[in-house]
């Protein structure tokens, strides 16, 4: 099992984006979190300060009531 499969529910990431304005340093926030393989995330911080923003996403593994992938077989808990 990788390590993504035994996250619990979601993978936070905090950074700080040089761009123009917060609506961008949201997109690149969620360009980033696809670029990384999570299909599903949302922006759950984001301040501009000087030359950019400083972003927090969230990359969804599981949501609440999903198939939990950590329950499979191989997993941590059955």
């Amino acid at each position: 099992m990788t390590a993504r499969e035994k996250i619990l529910d979601a993978c936070d990431i905090e950074t700080f984006f040089v761009c123009k304005d917060a609506e961008e340093g949201k997109r690149l926030g969620l360009a980033l979190m696809k670029e990384l393989g999570f299909a599903d995330a949302d922006v759950v911080f984001s301040e501009m300060a000087g030359p950019g923003a400083r972003v927090r996403v969230r990359g969804y593994v599981n949501r609440p009531g999903s198939t939990y992938t950590w329950r499979h077989e191989g997993g941590h808990r059955q």
